[in-house]
């Protein structure tokens, strides 16, 4: 197809749906039949222009003229409550499944490092001098490790665990823009840290008490990390590889469902939070809270895997509906 032809031929009626949407308040019943007819028109010009050009710019520019128009002859956006059913059941979900062999590929690295250093730390004295001195570390395995977790009330210790494990998350989902390189290292701190902890806590011959305080909420609060991982070098990645589709494209596409993911992860922090605060420092028998952790992140699993295959045999992306095309630029 020539586009410059094309884009000449049919400029005239884009320019006249756009001044129509623009003066919408003010239309004639004539007026309102025409922009109408119009916005099938160049829907159907969309349609043509993303399967014959690769103009990102131009598909961008119908797009979101289609949207606006579509947005008045509709007269309404959807209720408030599909929009939340959707979020839940399509838009959240189908990203996080989408990236499922990024995070489950991070949480796989992540845990055998951390079982690596665990390991290291455990069987040399010498890394354990460096880490601190023998007070120090009886101290921590034998009070501060298990007191951490009973010294605030449950309630404001929920709410501290959510606001850093949040900031985690965050960091993960924020370093999508440099393309993800960033996020490799930021396990790699929490994964070290992860590591010495179990390190010195085995070591000490307290192991039994450091996987009955850490899985608990662990399980969950460490696969969120790993989904806001996973999304974010997935991003990065689209952005350096984006296949056959326009870079500019796949960016807004992406960056908008790297957006769902950082929702719906706060809502999965919470609930990790929750368990943390409440279940992990609670007098209930050790089995019963890695039971509870366990059943936590087996039904995020569930829930994901149900949903987001459902929603990838239906077509769906995870981006917001009537989204433009591209990023903006001006």
């Amino acid at each position: 197809m020539d586009v410059d032809a094309f884009v000449l031929a049919n400029r005239p009626t884009w320019n006249r749906l756009e001044h129509l949407v623009k003066n919408r308040r003010r239309l004639t019943g004539a007026e309102v039949d025409e922009l109408v007819d119009l916005y099938q028109r160049v829907s159907t010009h969309l349609s043509i222009v993303r399967s014959s050009s690769s103009d990102a710019v131009l598909v961008g520019k119908l797009s979101g003229l289609v949207a606006r128009a579509r947005a008045v002859v509709t007269g309404a956006h959807a209720p408030l409550w599909r929009e939340f059913t959707r979020f839940w059941t399509v838009s959240f979900p189908v990203v996080v499944y989408r990236s499922w062999r990024w995070w489950v590929a991070s949480g796989v690295v992540f845990y055998a490092v951390a079982a690596v250093i665990a390991v290291w730390v455990a069987h040399n004295p010498e890394v354990q001098a460096s880490i601190g001195t023998p007070s120090e570390i009886e101290q921590l395995v034998n009070h501060e490790f298990a007191n951490y977790y009973s010294e605030h009330p449950a309630g404001s210790f929920a709410l501290q665990v959510w606001v850093n494990n949040a900031w985690v998350t965050a960091q993960c989902i924020a370093m999508s823009v440099l393309l993800g390189i960033p996020i490799p290292y930021i396990l790699f701190q929490n994964s070290a840290n992860l590591g010495v902890n179990a390190g010195l806590m085995f070591q000490a011959g307290k192991g039994d008490i450091f996987l009955g305080l850490i899985t608990p909420h662990g399980l969950i609060e460490l696969t969120a990390v790993f989904v806001a991982a996973g999304v974010g070098m997935r991003l990065g990645w689209s952005v350096i590889s984006p296949g056959d589709r326009p870079r500019g494209q796949v960016l807004a596409e992406q960056g908008r469902a790297v957006v769902a993911v950082a929702i719906g992860l706060a809502v999965v922090l919470m609930v990790a939070g929750a368990i943390e605060g409440f279940v992990t420092p609670s007098s209930l028998p050790t089995f019963v809270r890695v039971a509870i952790g366990v059943a936590a992140v087996v039904g995020f699993f569930g829930y994901v895997f149900h949903f987001g295959r459902r929603a990838v045999r239906a077509g769906e992306t995870g981006d917001v509906e009537d989204a433009p095309d591209v990023v903006p630029t001006g």
